[in-house]
């Protein structure tokens, strides 16, 4: 006879007596496997940054897990990642569509519940497998910056900071301690590189964090450089020998 979970982790369609579907519950772990991804709103836009481990003879500068949407979008991205390129086109395609037909930029939260719609219809199929990925979905309207999470069952949800993938229970706890309301753009590149930072297995290089900024003025997603990044480290890394921890 079977465990009391090995039949109903067969079927996405079927829940387990206890009220499970295990199935999404083995996605969800997926996103938690993954390397670190998150977000920070700030009163001058919005922070996403992200950990990638890439191999010796990797191209160096190329990112594979920060994605723009639209001009003023984007998201970053923790689980597995070629689910994500589905989803990103998804993205594009309504951001897009809404420009043709209302001649404006798509709301941020429309994305958000768009793409978490998605992510939903893949938890009631048979035949198919949800989605194995986590979006930080970040982006300004109007003069409003708005930070998203989606996740493999469908839920979304709107957060003023919010971590993903490996350590991120570490992470959101560092973030409920340092975030302020008040921050600038430099300072959330800051925190998010000490929570990087925080449960990274490399502390000293920075070669393996990658950020981008969107900006409330300019309305426009741009990537840092690497000598941003080092210049943001460098002063978390004072910060951190200030108060007397180690990094």
């Amino acid at each position: 006879m079977f465990p009391a979970a090995a039949g109903y982790d067969r079927a996405i369609t079927v829940f387990s007596p206890d009220g499970r579907l295990y199935q999404v519950e083995y996605a969800i772990e997926t996103v938690r496997r993954g390397t670190l991804a998150l977000g920070v709103k700030t009163k001058e836009g919005i922070i996403l940054a992200v950990e990638e481990r890439s191999r010796k003879l990797q191209s160096p500068g190329e990112t594979q897990k920060i994605f723009q949407v639209d001009d003023h979008l984007g998201l970053a991205a923790a689980g597995y990642i070629p689910d994500a390129r589905i989803q990103v086109d998804q993205a594009r395609v309504y951001a897009q569509s809404n420009r043709l037909v209302y001649d404006e930029p798509i709301e941020v939260e429309t994305v958000a519940k768009r793409i978490a719609d998605l992510a939903q219809q893949y938890t009631q199929y048979a035949g198919v497998r949800p989605f194995g990925v986590s979006l930080v979905i970040g982006g300004v309207n109007n003069d409003a910056a708005d930070l998203y999470l989606t996740d493999p069952s469908g839920t979304y949800i709107g957060y003023n900071a919010v971590a993903i993938g490996a350590g991120s229970d570490q992470v959101t706890e560092y973030l409920e301690q340092k975030y302020r309301d008040d921050m600038n753009l430099e300072d959330a590149a800051v925190l998010a590189v000490e929570a990087i930072y925080l449960v990274s297995e490399d502390k000293a290089g920075t070669q393996h964090i990658k950020m981008a900024f969107i900006d409330k003025q300019t309305k426009k997603m741009r990537r840092t450089t690497q000598e941003e990044i080092e210049k943001y480290a460098a002063r978390a890394k004072a910060k951190g020998a200030g108060s007397g921890k180690s990094e």
